[in-house]
């Protein structure tokens, strides 16, 4: 069992830490508001009161923040990552970032620390981890990714190596462009059932169950009979993903015509006071667009 530490427990660090505390690892957790870390200190996690105190208590160090400022705070300064990692750890961050900055990042941990840092986004929602269904892309030095494997592999079951730094989180980037896309199709259906006399809850009963049904589809196409006040993912950070992806399509001149469409109902989503839901609420955008009144 490792000494872990982990950077960040939101709804799907803390998810993590669970998992991780649950396998036998020791646990030793940092979080900007403390009282979101209560539950975890309870079940046996250490707490630690800045990033720097979490490194020096670990071997392996894991963060997921909410964006590339985000990941700046908490690895730079006298308080950061950085000031106390040394060549026998490994940082690995889970955050959906630039990918070019996740590529600096690394470059920055080897020349000033000669530690190794690699990029792991994880491929699911709070419901996929809590299952034990979460996919993991890691990009870095493969002689670390075989170190870290059986640590992720203790969280998630499928855990790919996808080349050097920065090539796990574009591939994130890929994979949650389509998760949008794929809600925004979706909707249309439903909505063109619905105005031709099929109740909403009959048509996404068959959607889900028919050839559509991708993991994504079958766990949040309910959403649009209700959508619950704790988003699993919000707008806000959606938008951020498909920025990110519209971005690194036209460094790589890859046309995204469908995640900038969808990146529009985003910004309309937020701009109608719906931004904090998740982002499925991109049914009632085309809802209202559509003549129906949904009551959000």
């Amino acid at each position: 069992m490792a000494n872990v530490g982990y950077v960040g427990l939101g709804e799907m660090g803390s998810g993590m830490v669970k998992r991780l505390l649950a396998a036998g690892h020791t646990v030793t957790g940092y979080n900007r508001t403390r009282s979101k870390a209560d539950p975890l200190i309870e079940m046996g996690m250490q707490w630690a009161g800045s990033p720097r105190e979490v490194t020096e208590a670990s071997d392996i160090i894991f963060s997921m923040v909410t964006n590339t400022k985000a990941v700046q705070a908490i690895t730079q300064g006298p308080d950061g990552i950085l000031a106390s990692l040394t060549p026998d750890k490994i940082y690995v961050d889970m955050s959906t970032m630039s990918p070019e900055y996740s590529k600096e990042l690394a470059a920055q941990v080897k020349s000033e620390t000669q530690a190794v840092m690699l990029d792991a986004p994880v491929s699911g929602s709070t419901i996929t981890l809590e299952q034990g269904k979460a996919t993991f892309m890691v990009g870095g030095d493969a002689e670390a990714f075989e170190k870290v494997k059986p640590v992720l592999l203790d969280i998630g079951p499928k855990v790919f190596h996808m080349g050097d730094n920065g090539s796990a989180v574009a591939m994130k980037i890929a994979v949650n462009l389509s998760l949008a896309v794929q809600m925004l199709a979706f909707s249309e259906g439903v909505l063109l059932a619905e105005k031709s006399g099929i109740s909403r809850e009959q048509a996404v009963e068959v959607m889900v169950n028919s050839v559509i049904a991708s993991p994504m589809v079958v766990y949040r196409g309910p959403l649009v009979l209700g959508h619950p006040e704790t988003a699993m993912f919000d707008c806000t950070m959606m938008q951020k993903d498909l920025n990110l992806a519209i971005e690194l399509g036209q460094q790589l001149d890859v046309p995204l015509p469908t995640t900038a469409t969808t990146n529009e109902y985003m910004s309309a989503a937020r701009g109608m006071g719906l931004g904090h839901y998740d982002f499925s609420i991109i049914f009632d955008v085309l809802a209202r667009m559509s003549g129906i009144d949904t009551g959000r």
